[in-house]
């Protein structure tokens, strides 16, 4: 079933919504997460001399913009909830824009990397081809797109005040392909555990075409 524009307005409106809400409890509780293994996999794809500029795409409070930045590399944060944004300024000092993910204004060929760690999941399936060509056109040529997602059976819809649309991997492989990207890896997240207790898939992909 087609999402009506007021259908997609509540989707965005309720789940940045609950984030502004919970912005300070979110920030203590994720601030230890290890996301190394994904930070790894995006930037040992990108080709060319370092230092690169990464957008963290959905940056949240700005934990790995700092990361970013303590390995000698230009971050710049984008997320919709204005609460996030303005942590992610004042903790990493980075560049940060508030943007709505269905309303992006991004600078055409400008970043080697993009890291978008469990947020695409976020934004409802209908409209992921064009966010993802959104990205792909924000990329240079060449740069790599990293993504982790809760895996899933290719369902949408309401978690709580969070809506989230959730692909295994062919249907996540087929969206990525018809935005012009090809596949450099993927593998399930935590490391080191049995499949059923991997909930996140993390994938990494290189632009390629024009879409």
């Amino acid at each position: 079933m087609k999402l009506a524009p007021d259908d997609l307005h509540q989707i965005t409106s309720t789940t940045l919504g609950h984030y502004n809400q919970v912005a300070e409890d979110f920030r203590e509780g994720t601030r230890d997460h290890d996301v190394s293994q994904n930070i790894d996999a995006l930037l040992r794809h990108i080709q060319g001399d370092a230092p690169f500029t990464v957008l963290d795409f959905g940056c949240g409070p700005g934990r790995d913009l700092q990361t970013f930045t303590r390995l000698g590399h230009t971050a710049v944060g984008l997320d919709g909830a204005e609460r996030f944004a303005q942590m992610a300024r004042q903790d990493s000092g980075c560049e940060v824009l508030h943007q709505d993910f269905l309303k992006l204004d991004l600078p055409a060929g400008r970043f080697d990397g993009i890291f978008a760690n469990a947020v695409l999941f976020h934004i409802p399936k209908q409209e992921l081809p064009r966010i993802l060509r959104q990205l792909h056109g924000a990329l240079k040529p060449g740069g790599v797109l990293f993504s982790s997602n809760p895996r899933g059976e290719n369902q949408e819809g309401w978690n709580g005040p969070r809506y989230g649309s959730y692909h295994d991997i062919a249907a996540w492989q087929g969206l990525l392909t018809t935005a012009g990207f090809e596949e450099l890896e993927h593998y399930y997240r935590p490391a080191g555990l049995p499949l059923e207790q991997q909930p996140w898939l993390a994938s990494v992909w290189r632009k390629v075409g024009v879409v």
